[in-house]
């Protein structure tokens, strides 16, 4: 989850162009690579879940991802440290944005095959725009409505295969929703947030916070892992959450949104759970079923209708 994608990002339902903008061949490129980023990010967790436990994992990858980033963006010459009750802010924004998303979605990865998790992490956007909706004011629309409607029906879907068989996970499909209404709520709180630090130093302080509060509750509840016993695989997947998920894709997205207008990030959030439901095939062998497919045609129709540029009256 694809842990963390900095969603104050995305668009209000109202926030669109008429048309899209010129994207060089560069910012191409770099959406492409974040589109396989996040979508291969789904798959690696299930594989690194073989031989760790969750919030180890989380907390691993996460503190030493946040640790590297932090160094590199204040060699750029980033301003870093905090000032007054941004402090206070930036601990209450992490609550939802990390602690929320990232434990509740590790755990809904270790019960879900890894696909099937990515499709319901990014009905996100969808809880955000329902959300402002209910308790912020914002505008009910039609596509709001055709959103809900078709989130409902990939949910139905896929809670009705893990209920079918003795095996099904649908406390898995709990974690995951639970995931992606927190960080909605976290993109909520974070675009009324009163920062002077660049929403980038602000993720990092989020990332770094947060996995102090996972390593106390890691160390707490879970067996201390041994990595003697990892195999080279498994190493490969932590570094890959280290220094793919928790570091170039954050500078990719943070580089994107700065030079394109946020509904332009519709293509890769559309993409995400294609490539995750895809990748995972190759990588942990899990092969989707029918109601996988249908439920990933349902989420990105949704994405869609709250993310796609709407046509201006004349």
């Amino acid at each position: 989850m694809l842990s963390f994608l900095p969603c104050h990002t995305l668009p209000h339902a109202n926030e669109f162009f008429v048309r899209f903008p010129v994207i060089t061949r560069r910012q191409l490129l770099a959406l492409v690579a974040l589109t396989l980023m996040w979508g291969v990010n789904w798959p690696m967790m299930k594989l690194s879940l073989q031989q760790i436990s969750p919030l180890h994992f989380r907390a691993s990858t996460m503190l030493l991802g946040a640790s590297w980033l932090f160094v590199y963006v204040a060699i750029r010459g980033e301003r870093m440290r905090p000032v007054g009750r941004e402090w206070l802010s930036i601990a209450v924004l992490g609550l939802p944005n990390v602690l929320g998303w990232h434990i509740m979605s590790i755990f809904g990865v270790q019960e879900l095959a890894s696909g099937r998790a990515a499709i319901l992490g990014f009905t996100m956007p969808i809880f955000t725009v329902l959300i402002g909706a209910v308790f912020f004011g914002e505008r009910i629309t039609a596509r709001l409505r055709l959103a809900v409607l078709c989130v409902g029906l990939a949910i139905g879907l896929l809670l009705w295969h893990e209920i079918q068989g003795l095996s099904g996970r649908p406390t898995g499909v709990a974690w995951m929703l639970g995931g992606a209404i927190s960080w909605a709520l976290g993109t909520l709180l974070f675009r009324r947030a009163h920062l002077t630090l660049s929403p980038l130093v602000v993720t990092v302080w989020m990332l770094l916070l947060g996995s102090f509060v996972v390593w106390a509750l890691a160390l707490s509840l879970e067996p201390l892992p041994h990595p003697s016993a990892f195999s080279l695989v498994m190493w490969g997947s932590l570094a890959y959450g280290v220094f793919i998920n928790y570091g170039f894709a954050q500078l990719i997205w943070f580089g994107i949104a700065r030079d394109l207008p946020a509904s332009t990030s519709t293509m890769s959030l559309m993409a995400v759970p294609l490539v995750g439901t895809l990748s995972a095939t190759v990588i942990t062998a899990e092969m989707p079923h029918w109601q996988d497919w249908i439920a990933m045609v349902f989420v990105m129709v949704a994405i869609a209708s709250v993310l796609w540029p709407a046509r201006q009256k004349a």
